[in-house]
């Protein structure tokens, strides 16, 4: 596999830049990636392997977005939190990082893993905090202002949940402490195991928000009960959680949950533009039912029709939450940042 020809020129740069040549060991290998459409290669270089990635794609956030990601890939590749970085070019897209070896995330041995991801958010918001970019509860506003606009779903189903979300959109306020150092899209493609420690990857959303955000969509993607939720937050603080606290990530489960069910529904919409949905409702299977499968390998998120699937259940999860009896209690807790010292 060949660099595509408007690259080729920036990647010999880069790689003399990197390692005062531009020859390959021999072809790129092209790596399957997450769904951020970015076009990732295995390189090798005087018998090293390493990532090249190659932005395809215009950033939502516009064009100075590219060196706020650089800079967020920097400050945790210097901490040891991302792969270490060889060379980055924000003009032309093109990055050079460390190959760090995956295995399967489900290998991890016990339930260690929670704990180290606990860990490595500490560290993260411990940083100092990342360049600004866009309050991340009115980004899901201008999300859900694109997902109306395809009308991919019967309003009568998502509308509750719009509307809740914009009443917690209206009421929550973050405690000025609490903007740090955020990665803001953990996921299980954004998280790699070396068969060791863990490593996280793709800074392009990357900026300066509230802490609760991360270890929302951590206890979103591998967590199923309070219990758990409440070993995450227990690792991450090295304290019992007070309960503001246990009410800001609920919260904040909440808004991610609306978060990743438009972004998917909106990708689907936009993959296949003219395709109707015979369900148009929020009905199928359970948040819970669908991470087993992609711990099991048996729900494959590459399928359009399965990213559907799961979008429209991270918004019957919210729509269930924002139904509870602790929605309502949780916000008066986090309605004032000067809340908790």
């Amino acid at each position: 596999m060949s660099i595509p020809a408007d690259k080729q020129e920036a990647v010999a740069r880069a790689l003399v830049a990197a390692f005062g040549t531009s020859d390959l060991d021999g072809p790129p290998v092209v790596l399957s990636g997450g769904l951020s459409g970015a076009a990732l290669y295995r390189i090798r270089v005087g018998g090293i392997g390493y990532v090249l990635r190659l932005e395809t794609a215009a950033s939502p956030f516009g064009p100075q977005a590219r060196g706020r990601t650089y800079v967020c890939m920097r400050a945790a590749a210097e901490a040891m939190i991302a792969p270490r970085v060889w060379h980055t070019d924000p003009d032309a897209g093109v990055t050079i990082i460390d190959l760090v070896p995956q295995v399967p995330l489900v290998e991890y041995p016990g339930e260690g893993m929670l704990i180290e991801l606990a860990q490595t958010l500490r560290a993260l918001h411990a940083l100092p905090p990342f360049p600004e970019q866009v309050d991340f509860l009115e980004g899901v506003e201008g999300l859900i202002a694109t997902f109306r606009g395809q009308a991919l779903l019967d309003p009568a189903a998502t509308e509750p949940v719009f509307a809740h979300f914009a009443a917690l959109r209206a009421g929550y306020r973050p405690r000025p402490q609490d903007l740090v150092a955020s990665h803001n899209d953990l996921n299980p493609a954004n998280i790699l195991y070396d068969g060791r420690r863990l490593w996280l990857i793709d800074w392009e959303v990357a900026f300066r928000a509230d802490r609760f955000l991360d270890l929302a969509a951590t206890a979103n993607w591998f967590l199923d009960d309070a219990a758990g939720e409440a070993r995450l937050l227990t690792a991450y603080l090295g304290a019992e959680p007070k309960e503001e606290q246990r009410a800001r990530l609920r919260l904040m489960r909440l808004a991610n949950h609306v978060y990743y069910g438009v972004i998917f529904l909106i990708g689907a919409a936009s993959e296949r533009p003219e395709a109707q949905l015979d369900e148009r409702s929020l009905d199928g299977p359970a948040l819970a039912e669908l991470r087993h499968g992609l711990k099991r390998g048996t729900f494959d998120m590459q399928r359009c029709e399965n990213r559907v699937t799961y979008g429209k259940a991270r918004l019957a999860a919210a729509l269930h939450g924002f139904q509870g009896e602790s929605f309502a209690r949780d916000l008066d807790l986090c309605a004032e940042p000067a809340a908790a010292a």
